[in-house]
């Protein structure tokens, strides 16, 4: 799972959801979830959480993330103790001599320092406690509807749920969204979730900040290899002005291809392999 799984609820729809709920929707909200569709959430949660407990495979894969003012591709190695990833290139060249020999000296002093590795330990089950109990409160936080089926996948709908009181501000982010998931029948794996702010995000009554009205968010998720499902994409477009018109939000688009089993058993090896890349 991981962050892009917590953030995670779109472009394609997003022209749409933008406006807010339609007829349908508000038919929706006075019915409540089809029970069809609240199952399959149910199963598809199930299923995400299973997998996170019991499939701890590593991988190496080719990563490249954009955000405003900077392209990045980096190769990442994951081992059984963390996982190292190393920059590549910036805005589509290799590294000069300089950045290649700054990316080796952060990697050594990573390697080296178990401190740095206890700290991101803990930003990692931060992450993974987060991502959870956002994946629990999807049945919950959204009225869902079928959409449409085929022999592979089954298509709902999801729309804020006016009874949904959310406990923090990511899930009060999350319960404002509006869009589709695709679940594939065959172990009921969330493949793609995506969806838009049906609403403007308030924070402090307006006063210390607020997220627009349609910004979106797309995560793809693709079996690559051995029945392991993993994130392939993520697409988050969310602005907004905090206190003073400061710019929040995020606006990022990642792509991670080439997955392969990882091989390496420590960070030192991992650390060795991308030194010779």
């Amino acid at each position: 799972m991981g962050r892009p799984l917590a953030l995670a609820i779109g472009i394609a729809m997003a022209a749409t959801l933008a406006i807010g709920p339609g007829t349908r929707s508000v038919q929706a909200a006075r019915q409540g979830s089809d029970s069809g569709a609240l199952q399959a959430v149910r199963a598809a949660v199930e299923a995400e959480l299973e997998a996170s407990n019991t499939d701890h495979t590593v991988w190496t894969y080719r990563d490249q993330d954009r955000t405003p003012g900077k392209d990045a591709v980096y190769q990442t190695i994951e081992t059984p103790h963390g996982s190292l990833r190393r920059l590549l290139e910036l805005g589509g060249k290799p590294l000069n001599d300089a950045q290649t020999e700054a990316e080796t000296r952060r990697i050594v002093e990573f390697v080296n320092s178990p401190s740095e590795q206890a700290k991101a330990h803990r930003n990692d089950q931060h992450d993974d406690a987060q991502a959870r109990a956002m994946l629990k409160m999807l049945p919950d936080a959204f009225l869902w509807t079928i959409s449409s089926q085929d022999a592979d996948a089954i298509t709902l709908s999801f729309i804020p749920n006016p009874n949904f009181s959310p406990p923090d501000m990511q899930a009060r982010v999350m319960g404002t969204m509006a869009g589709t998931m695709v679940i594939a029948k065959n172990g009921n794996r969330i493949r793609t979730l995506k969806g838009a702010l049906s609403q403007d995000v308030n924070i402090g009554w307006g006063l210390l900040g607020r997220l627009n009205q349609g910004g979106t968010f797309q995560v793809e998720r693709r079996l690559v290899g051995n029945g392991h499902w993993q994130i392939t994409e993520t697409h988050v477009h969310i602005g907004g002005h905090a206190l003073l018109f400061h710019t929040i939000g995020q606006q990022e688009d990642e792509e991670k291809t080439e997955w392969k089993l990882s091989t390496e058993l420590t960070l030192a090896d991992a650390a060795r392999t991308l030194h010779a890349m």
